[in-house]
């Protein structure tokens, strides 16, 4: 018979656990982006999306996932999403490589959204304090770093 462990250690887990406590925050922090963007059709992971694509000359479907920190496969199937809306393109590169741009209409889309992209995270850097969030972006910037130097 298995014991259940104590209720202090489930209480430290739930309290104290980094990939927990991300989560939860991204799921919320998630939401309250999708929301925002809501009135455009748009999503938050779609809206980073457009900004990367429209941002710089992304070589890859796998250079964009990287950049994006989105595993290839969600990245394959939100880039089909908007090229069926109309709001990039694929082009074909040597062998398999797929190139995404972005089209003149995502980028109409994405300027229409930026002000509503703005508006909440005002809202959300307002509510918590600049100098914390900004403290907040920088160590979660090393934990990625941290964990990308550890899969080499």
């Amino acid at each position: 018979m298995t014991t259940k462990p104590d209720q202090a250690t489930l209480t430290r887990i739930a309290r104290s656990c980094i990939c927990f406590q991300t989560r939860m925050t991204a799921h919320a922090v998630t939401r309250a982006y999708n929301k925002a963007l809501a009135p455009l059709g748009l999503e938050v992971t779609q809206f980073n999306i457009l900004a990367a694509l429209a941002a710089t000359d992304t070589a890859s479907v796998t250079q964009l996932s990287e950049a994006l920190a989105l595993d290839r496969t969600t990245m394959t199937r939100n880039l089909k999403r908007l090229e069926a809306a109309g709001l990039v393109t694929a082009s074909h590169g040597p062998g398999r490589a797929v190139k995404p741009g972005i089209t003149e209409t995502g980028a109409g889309l994405l300027s229409a959204a930026i002000p509503l992209w703005q508006a909440e995270h005002d809202k959300m850097e307002e509510a918590v304090g600049a100098a914390l969030w900004h403290e907040t972006r920088d160590g979660l910037r090393a934990i990625r770093r941290t964990l990308k130097a550890q899969q080499v």
